[in-house]
């Protein structure tokens, strides 16, 4: 071996102290991920669960639904069905690289039947109508299975209406897009990424105690999401082999981008560097999409090393996902969004105030990339845990002027809660958690409609459409809590 590969070896096995029986058990997840290269690059390039394995595509029957050319009907007699059927095929499969589409015509009721039987196995249909009056759209409509109809326009346009009606009426799993924009067509055919990359990802969880079973089995029945519980030793275990001159690099990258450090000392921090290098081993050796920790229950019974603030405030930043206080509903909600959107999210405890038409998203961490990996960066402090006075956490300055979207998936009732609003105000205030993010909304309507316990979960962007999407083809209810 070269003196060049020896460094590099080196450099390999820098994240945590092993025995040599240890290291031969962990090297298929070091090859496989690179866990432990620790320069900004290596490590950042993507999310986890896409550095271990290559996503299955989503199967979509590509349904173009029009009447033989010869028919005088809309768009014209004439018409080239075929030919706007390649133009369009082409152009999906250039925007949704993560889609298997599979072209289909058809002309009758007969057709769609056929092709129905055919497809049996297949996660959901895209129906384009490119020519009307078939009744090849109202089958696939029904099928139950997740649909999306687009109209073509001046082509589709009578029976789409007709369809949708249809469609509200019955509550139907179907999305429906009339848009001259073919981003539009797109923005709702993502979603079917989204949901199959949910069925193939994997959630961590941290409790000490409690049976996690009937989560688990209810994550798994509507979203195909793994719900895996690690123990508290293993955590525990994972922290201890960090070598300290590996998590120093993390102090020294955190303390030189922040605009200071208040409380902390610099043993916190490096507590909390220890424990993020933890968390991002047990995340490849498990093959975990996203972790969550009952933080708050664990630190203050004594049986964690440090606050998990830190930790989840880099996963979130490098494109992965890590979630506060164990929980799951806030979890599937942050992971979902990372997929339809490429944006991490932040879990906070709300605060309404009535007399400014405000709500202060408050939290001990949240990213400092709002827009994604490759976005810009905002100003950041590192505090201690407010509630104790304790450890390391994030006071994150957030951006202002920007719409947001809030929410959070209700597991237990299949529905999902949502408002917006727009950022105004970074509030610092020694009261409550260490980041406020203050967002303009209607304060008396969300009061009014408030449901479903303290927690939510806020993106940048105006998602409110994308969401209600989702959760119409995943069969979900909409509670739009500011309307």
């Amino acid at each position: 071996m070269s003196a060049h590969q020896k460094e590099r070896e080196e450099e390999r096995k820098e994240g945590l102290k092993v025995s040599r029986r240890e290291f031969l058990g962990y090297c298929a997840s070091l090859f496989l991920g690179g866990l432990f290269f620790l320069r900004e690059g290596n490590s950042f390039a993507q999310p986890l669960g896409e550095e271990r394995r290559a996503r299955e595509k989503a199967n979509i029957p590509l349904i173009f639904t029009h009447t033989p050319s010869e028919v005088p009907t809309w768009p014209y007699l004439g018409y080239d069905y075929n030919k706007r059927a390649e133009e369009l095929t082409e152009k999906l499969r250039s925007a949704c690289p993560g889609i298997n589409f599979i072209p289909y015509h058809a002309q009758s009721v007969n057709d769609a039947n056929g092709i129905i039987e055919e497809t049996k196995d297949v996660d959901g249909y895209l129906v384009y109508i490119i020519g009307i009056w078939t009744g090849a759209p109202a089958v696939f409509a029904r099928s139950g299975r997740p649909t999306i109809i687009a109209d073509d326009l001046y082509a589709g346009s009578g029976e789409f209406l007709a369809v949708m009606e249809e469609v509200g009426k019955r509550d139907l799993p179907v999305v429906g897009v009339a848009s001259s924009d073919f981003k539009d067509v797109v923005r709702a055919v993502h979603l079917f990424e989204v949901i199959k990359q949910l069925e193939q990802s994997k959630i961590l969880i941290v409790m000490g105690g409690g049976d996690i079973t009937p989560t688990a089995r209810r994550l798994k029945e509507l979203f195909g999401t793994t719900l895996e519980e690690v123990p508290v030793e293993e955590v525990n275990s994972a922290y201890r082999r960090v070598r300290a001159r590996s998590a120093q690099e993390w102090v020294d990258k955190w303390v030189k981008e922040a605009k200071k450090v208040v409380e902390p000392t610099p043993e916190d921090i490096l507590k909390a560097a220890r424990l993020y290098l933890a968390a991002k081993s047990i995340m490849s050796r498990r093959n975990g999409d996203a972790i969550t920790i009952n933080c708050l229950g664990l630190v203050y019974g004594g049986r964690l090393e440090a606050y998990p603030c830190l930790a989840f405030f880099q996963l979130n930043n490098e494109g992965s996902t890590g979630c506060c206080e164990a929980d799951v509903d806030s979890t599937i909600t942050q992971l979902m969004m990372r997929y339809m959107t490429g944006r991490p999210g932040y879990i906070s405890d709300p605060v309404l105030d009535t007399a400014t038409d405000r709500i202060i998203y408050a939290h001990c961490v949240a990213m400092s990339r709002p827009f994604g990996p490759e976005g810009p960066a905002n100003p950041y402090i590192i505090r201690s845990h407010a509630e104790d006075g304790k450890g390391a956490s994030i006071q994150s300055l957030l951006p202002l002027g920007e719409k947001i979207t809030t929410l959070r998936i209700s597991l237990w009732d299949n529905s999902v809660i949502l408002h917006t609003g727009k950022t105004v105000a970074n509030i610092d205030d020694p009261k409550g958690c260490r980041t406020k993010l203050a967002a303009q909304v209607e304060a008396r309507k969300i009061l009014r409609n408030w449901t479903h316990t303290w927690h939510r979960v806020t993106f940048y962007g105006d998602w409110r459409e994308d969401v209600k999407n989702f959760a119409r083809l995943k069969g979900l209810k909409v509670i739009e809590e500011d309307i």
